[in-house]
């Protein structure tokens, strides 16, 4: 009887011990859903923000620029200046209308190997300008420190610090404990999108943080949505949060940067450089690293752009890439997971490209 009694308590227990790892199991899956972005990954599928390249006879090894010794030039479509040094090389691009400058600095590369082999190597570097460009501000006050200071600045530009919110990027936080940067999601878990994920995950809610916006308004975070940034949620966090572009609590015309990815394009600050025509983008040679790209990827609900994005540049096979933030890899990305992140051919964010806004 003795030695029944000890198998049964023994079969017992491991019956309890066998439930116990089913139910962690089960709680495991609750929390990724299935979702690539939310699974544990090995450090080396960590993206690179941008590492500076050594590579000789490139920009890496040019000394910065002597902001007071420029030769600047017109261009046309779009309008800009273009300043540069004694040797031809270009500096700087002021494009009329736009805050965005593209300098030329260290070479770097970025990659995310997690969901994509690609990558892109550039030297281009986006700061925001005090002020809107205008033909002649090279002569202005304001211009020579502050391109004086840009040129010798290595702090994280707009690419790099769109880089911060892919998977696996650590997080960081300001003086004041605010998470204000990191892995994001793209939203909680939704039963009504098609992918898995609810969109309107604004950048104040990623930060779980109050936000006086500049057309008045005032957000309020929502808890269950702490960590996430939809598409134009994105776009407002890197460049509305973290650079200091004015942001707006509505979609409306105006000063700052509207909250959907329709109003952005249909009437937000900047300037376009390719026009909503409803017809697939298809000449890249007037982009610039930075700038906003627009689709639509879902017809049924009219011709307004649905998706934004921040154009990365031209990765190691020829095709110009984009960052944005997705559903179904829920989250910033720049790979593949649910089609191509690339803005020519035929696939599936190609075919529903429609504009390009420079801010």
């Amino acid at each position: 009887m003795s030695g029944r009694n000890d198998r049964s308590v023994l079969v017992s227990v491991l019956l309890a011990g066998c439930l116990v790892v089913a139910a962690l199991a089960w709680l495991g899956f609750q929390r990724v859903g299935g979702s690539p972005k939310s699974t544990a990954e090995p450090a080396e599928d960590v993206a690179v923000e941008g590492v500076p390249l050594e590579v000789a006879g490139s920009s890496a090894s040019v000394p910065p620029a002597d902001a007071s010794n420029l030769v600047y030039q017109r261009a046309a479509d779009p309008n800009r200046t273009i300043a540069k040094d004694a040797g031809g090389r270009v500096v700087a691009v002021f494009t009329d209308g736009a805050r965005t400058v593209r300098l030329s600095g260290a070479v770097r590369r970025f990659a995310e190997p997690k969901f994509t082999q690609a990558t892109v190597t550039t030297d281009a570097w986006i700061r925001l300008a005090p002020q809107e460009w205008k033909a002649g501000q090279e002569k202005a006050a304001w211009y020579k420190p502050w391109l004086t200071a840009a040129l010798a600045d290595k702090s994280p530009d707009a690419l790099a610090i769109a880089m911060q919110y892919v998977q696996g990027a650590p997080a960081q936080k300001d003086a004041k404990g605010v998470r204000i940067a990191g892995d994001a999601d793209f939203g909680p878990f939704s039963e009504t999108d098609p992918d898995g994920r609810a969109e309107n995950s604004d950048f104040f809610d990623y930060l779980g943080i109050q936000y006086q916006f500049t057309d008045g308004g005032r957000s309020q975070p929502q808890p269950d949505r702490n960590g996430d940034l939809d598409c134009s949620g994105y776009v407002r966090m890197v460049y509305g949060y973290r650079l200091g572009y004015p942001v707006r609590s509505q979609n409306t015309a105006g000063v700052g940067l509207p909250r959907r990815a329709f109003a952005m394009n249909q009437f937000g600050p900047g300037v376009a450089i390719a026009a909503d025509k409803g017809t697939q983008v298809r000449d890249f040679n007037k982009m610039q690293n930075g700038d906003l790209v627009f689709f639509n990827l879902d017809g049924t609900d009219g011709p307004q752009a649905d998706h934004s994005g921040i154009y990365l540049g031209v990765d190691d096979s020829g095709h110009h890439r984009f960052l944005s933030s997705r559903s179904k890899a829920n989250g910033p990305t720049f790979g593949d997971f649910g089609g191509p992140a690339i803005l020519d051919g035929g696939g599936h964010f190609a075919t529903k490209f429609r504009s390009v806004r420079r801010l």
